[in-house]
Parts: C-alpha cells; sequence; structure tokens
C-alpha cells in the first residue's frame, strides 16, 4: 500500500488533487459552521446548482475557460438569495429551492440539445459527482484555489468575532454597530466562490455534505463555538485526506469517497457525543 501511495504521489496531478482537496475541505468547514447555525446550510446545494446550469452554458458556448462564465454567475446568485430571501413574499428555502431545481433542469437541457461531446451522459455524471474531474486540474487552477483559500481564512480570522456575533444575533450584532447585512454578503459571495471551486472535488450534487457534514459532527462532541470550528476544519481535512487517498488505492469516486468518509465520522462522533452526555 505505501509503495503504491508513492508511486501515485509522483504523478503531479495527485498532488495537485490533494493539496486543492485539503484547502477547499478547510473553507467548507469554516463556512459551513456558520451556514449551520444561520440554517442556512441549503445554499450550498442550490449554489452548486446554479454553478451547473452556468457550466453547461459556458461548454455549450465553447468557452475555453468556464471559470470566468461560473463564478460571476454563481456569485450574482448567491446575491439574489439572500436578497430574495429576506422577501416576506418569497422565504429563503423557497428561493433556494427554485433557483436550484431551474438551473439544473435547464443546464441539463442546454447540455443534451447543444453539447459537442459524444458523451453526454459522462461529462454529466463527472460534473455532478465529481468522479475524475479532481484528477484533471492545471496549474492554474491550483494556483487560483490556493489563493481564494488563504483569503477565506483570513478573513475569517480577521473578522471572527463580528462573524460571530452576526451568527447567533443580527440584532444585537446591529445593536453595536456591526453592519449585519454586509458580513451575510460577504458570506454567501465567499460561499459561492468556494462552490465554484469544489465542484472539481466532490461534484456539484455533492458539495453540501463538505459544508454540512463536518460541522454537524464537530457539534456533536464540542459546545462552543470556536471549538467547532477548530473541530470541524480537522474532521474536514482528515476526511478529505481519507477520501482522497482511499479513491487512489480502491479506484472509487473521489467525491463520493470523501463524502462516505465524512458520514462515518458524522456517526462516531453522535456516538462520541451520547456517551459523554451520560
Amino acid at each position: 500500500m505505501t509503495e503504491t501511495l508513492q508511486f501515485y504521489w509522483s504523478y503531479p496531478f495527485v498532488r495537485y488533487a490533494v493539496i486543492v482537496g485539503v484547502l477547499i475541505a478547510l473553507c467548507s468547514s469554516l463556512l459551513g459552521v456558520t451556514l449551520v447555525l444561520k440554517r442556512f446550510s441549503y445554499i450550498g446545494d442550490g449554489l452548486s446548482h446554479v454553478a451547473f446550469g452556468a457550466l453547461a452554458v459556458a461548454t455549450v458556448c465553447d468557452v475555453a475557460d468556464t471559470m470566468w462564465i461560473v463564478m460571476p454567475v454563481t456569485v450574482l446568485s448567491a446575491v439574489l438569495l439572500l436578497r430574495t430571501g429576506q422577501n416576506a413574499k418569497i422565504q429563503g428555502d423557497a428561493a433556494i429551492a427554485m433557483l436550484s431545481v431551474g438551473s439544473l433542469a435547464v443546464g441539463y437541457l442546454l447540455l443534451h440539445l447543444f453539447s459537442a461531446s459524444a458523451n453526454i451522459s459522462g461529462d454529466v455524471c463527472s460534473t455532478l459527482f465529481g468522479s475524475t474531474s479532481i484528477l484533471t486540474l492545471t496549474r492554474s487552477e491550483v494556483w487560483l484555489c490556493v489563493a481564494m483559500s488563504v483569503l477565506v481564512v483570513v478573513l475569517f480570522c480577521l473578522l471572527y468575532n463580528r462573524i460571530f456575533a452576526v451568527t447567533f444575533d443580527e440584532s444585537f450584532a446591529r445593536a453595536t454597530g456591526i453592519c449585519a447585512n454586509t458580513y451575510n454578503l460577504m458570506i454567501a459571495i465567499i460561499t459561492a466562490v468556494i462552490i465554484v471551486l469544489a465542484m472539481n472535488l466532490v461534484g456539484s450534487l455533492l458539495i453540501s455534505a463538505l459544508v454540512i457534514f463536518p460541522a454537524l459532527s464537530a457539534m456533536r462532541v464540542v459546545r462552543n463555538f470556536k471549538g467547532v470550528v477548530i473541530c470541524s476544519a480537522v474532521i474536514s481535512v482528515c476526511c478529505a485526506l481519507v477520501g482522497i487517498i482511499l479513491a487512489i488505492l480502491f479506484s472509487t469516486p473521489v467525491g463520493a469517497t470523501i463524502v462516505v468518509a465524512n458520514i462515518v465520522v458524522f456517526l462516531i462522533s453522535s456516538a462520541a457525543g451520547r456517551a459523554l452526555r451520560r
């Protein structure tokens, strides 16, 4: 097993996959704690479907670098979701459901009607579940992921106290002079960026797992916000590493393997949490 890992590690695309996987898992876990506590964790699923629709449009239009279309569209959708969720006529969960299902349907329809690829089902499966795309990353995509991940971690550390206040009590945050809407907008935009980057790792249908499972696992055994954030980051990074290694050794889909690793850790954390409470 060690020799097999050393053999695969000699290939640049494997090293790229590990670096991107760890960074995306780290950023997703940081944002996941805030999104779960604000009861807005489903935004990851909605934005991932929007990213799939934008990717389908870019593919049909034969755009060389799809990131230039997918990223702005997903960020704009995050802003619209935040604004629409504050509308009394359309609640946040309804807005996410509408945008999610609509984007997924339009994206698949466009690929089916106009795609020049002979293997439409394979392309769609790879995009939705991230089966092979993590192993085809270019050097520029890796550097983009590194830059965005550093930005997310720095912003989270610098604005930790204000994010904490906005997460638990927006009214109190506003009373202390914090512009809660600005920080909610920042969280939505950063989430959109991470969603686009994570599509290569686990696919658009499984992205929510990276956001939700580490946070929920950490909440089962830790009772304070800072501890949950740290524990969530550790769990997410470890699950990403284990998932990628197992996928390499046993030729399983990378995204699905990472998600299963997160599920196993969640079950273990739930059992440990019940034992600690007793």
